[in-house]
């Protein structure tokens, strides 16, 4: 059974960064997409990135492209959302998801892609960002 467990959030004042990571576990696809979206109060969910582990341009939204990055940390399946001058527009809860499957890659490459469309999500972990 694949898990998600993210980890990192917090509170922080405007201009700082944070670090969110999500290790993925029970997974037997060597190949999948993983993304991080957000959700906050009163407001539509956002993705912000997303990647594809096997290969390919990670994919930022507007919002936080230049700001924020995705990564795959040292070749295991831990995956970092590395957030930098932070915004207290970014205050939101983080999840981290994934999609496996045979079109994953396609899926994941060139589009930023919402809650919709992932087979596993996280619980989430609450980033604070105060002015």
């Amino acid at each position: 059974q694949i898990r998600l467990a993210e980890s990192g959030g917090g509170s922080v004042q405007a201009g700082k960064s944070m670090k969110l990571s999500c290790v993925v576990s029970g997974i037997i696809y060597k190949d999948y997409c993983v993304g991080w979206f957000r959700q906050a109060p009163g407001k539509e969910g956002e993705g912000v990135a997303n990647m594809f582990t096997g290969g390919g341009m990670p994919v930022y939204s507007d919002s936080v492209k230049g700001r924020f990055t995705i990564l795959q940390e040292n070749a295991q399946n831990t995956f970092v959302l590395q957030m930098d001058s932070l915004e207290p527009e970014d205050t939101a809860m983080y999840h981290c998801a994934v999609r496996v499957g045979r079109n994953s890659g396609s899926w994941c490459s060139d589009v930023i892609r919402g809650s919709d469309g992932y087979n596993i999500w996280g619980q989430g972990t609450q980033v604070t960002v105060s002015s």
